[in-house]
């Protein structure tokens, strides 16, 4: 009965009381989620234009210098390097050594938050016309941005170069070559590398759970307030109810990418529009 009352309590949006903050959770996700989700969507974005541009330049150089720069210095080290090492090097080199960017938080200490009217705080100051604490927030969120998308743009680069090689070996792109497409880097770029990026779609569906997950890690390091921070935080204080909640949350997240990418796939593929 009380699993039940619980999956009858998720279609209503209730996801509990918490016994730690003594607020009802769904509350809770709400003012932590949108800090997350500003990290994770454009480390996302980041990663998918890196991942198709080295993919791109390693697939139109095949067994160059090029290509095995790619291959191993950028496929390799960063899909091999855990999150936690990018981010404690990142934070050293550049907010420690260099002092270019903020090491930790999430704003510059002492800065009074404006006013939530649209859950996020990057929007909120942007309706309130506070540039002081949206130029704090973007600087404070470069260091985690980064680290995310560099944890998931490597596979992404190595799809996406398998991918064109498959295309450019295959009838339709000899066909625009010999119809003289000029000059061959517009055929590679836009008809090799819009036809590769059908199966990228499906791995950011994926990429977006992994970066959630990631965010975990990332966010601990960098005391960033988001998903990932309360998530540890509710670990740390047995807070079950937390814990549940966050993984229905990350659940839905997933279903929902999955379905995103669904729908690009007949944006990027006419056929999957006339099937």
């Amino acid at each position: 009965m009380q699993i039940l009352n619980y999956i009858s309590g998720l279609f209503h949006g209730n996801l509990g009381y918490d016994p730690v903050y003594h607020r009802p959770e769904i509350q809770l996700i709400g003012h932590y989620l949108p800090r997350t989700l500003e990290l994770v969507i454009p480390a996302i974005i980041l990663s998918m234009l890196l991942g198709l541009l080295t993919g791109a330049i390693g697939a139109s150089r095949r067994r160059k210098v090029g290509d095995h720069v790619v291959k191993g210095g950028v496929y390799l080290v960063t899909w091999a390097s855990p999150s936690f090492l990018i981010g404690i090097v990142f934070q050293l080199f550049f907010a420690y050594d260099l002092g270019l960017l903020p090491a930790v938080g999430m704003v510059a200490p002492g800065l009074p938050a404006p006013p939530d009217r649209a859950f996020f705080p990057f929007l909120n100051a942007l309706i309130a016309g506070d540039w002081v604490y949206l130029h704090s927030l973007v600087i404070h969120a470069v260091l985690p941005v980064i680290t995310i998308a560099l944890i998931s743009f490597g596979v992404i680069t190595r799809l996406t170069r398998a991918s064109m090689l498959d295309a450019m070996e295959s009838d339709y792109f000899k066909l625009g070559l010999m119809k003289g497409i000029p000059p061959r880097r517009r055929a590679v770029y836009s008809i090799a590398l819009r036809n590769a990026s059908i199966p990228v779609v499906t791995l950011l569906a994926l990429s977006f759970a992994y970066s959630v997950a990631g965010a975990v890690v990332v966010e601990d390091i960098f005391h960033y307030h988001g998903m990932g921070w309360f998530i540890v935080n509710s670990i740390y204080s047995l807070d079950y109810i937390a814990i549940l909640s966050t993984t229905v949350i990350v659940a839905v997240a997933v279903i929902v990418a999955n379905l995103v990418a669904d729908i690009l796939y007949g944006v990027l593929d006419p056929r999957v529009r006339i099937q």
